[in-house]
């Protein structure tokens, strides 16, 4: 059995013309190390996956102030307008591909975040806060997934 995180960034600056270039907040700094340090607490992850989005890119060096991973790459396919099935495959590919890695934190943007949670477990779409995390099993036998629970920053 693995665990599967999606985490939706921190809070980022308002919409602009060059979405991918929007920053974190002062907030948004804060609720990625305070997620960081409540997922060292309880899941401990070892490979990560971001998007290229410079928001991520910061929520993900805030996570990993508290959390050493064996794995990490720039994933293109978690963008905001990306395909859900694409990066499900992908997901699951990757964890086949890494069998000493066991907690998978994805780490991405609305509204991929939720479409992602669906794809991997069918009519469970939560909405993500800013800093939210959502936690899944899946198992790579049967390549099914169970939706277990969403944390936010304001509630860990």
């Amino acid at each position: 059995m693995k665990t599967i995180l999606i985490m939706r960034h921190g809070e980022a600056t308002p919409m602009q013309a060059d979405d991918a270039a929007r920053q974190l907040t002062q907030k948004g700094h804060i609720e990625a190390e305070k997620m960081g340090l409540w997922l060292a607490k309880n899941y401990a992850p070892d490979a990560l996956l971001v998007s290229p989005y410079i928001r991520a890119q910061q929520t993900a060096k805030g996570v990993a102030k508290n959390n050493a991973f064996k794995f990490s790459e720039t994933c293109k396919d978690i963008i905001p307008e990306g395909k859900p099935q694409i990066a499900a495959d992908y997901i699951e590919t990757l964890i086949a591909a890494h069998p000493a890695c066991n907690t998978w934190l994805v780490v991405a943007h609305m509204p991929i975040v939720s479409y992602l949670v669906d794809q991997l477990c069918v009519g469970h779409m939560p909405i993500f806060n800013t800093g939210a995390v959502a936690v899944i099993n899946y198992n790579e036998q049967t390549q099914r997934s169970e939706y277990l629970s969403i944390h936010a920053p304001g509630n860990v």
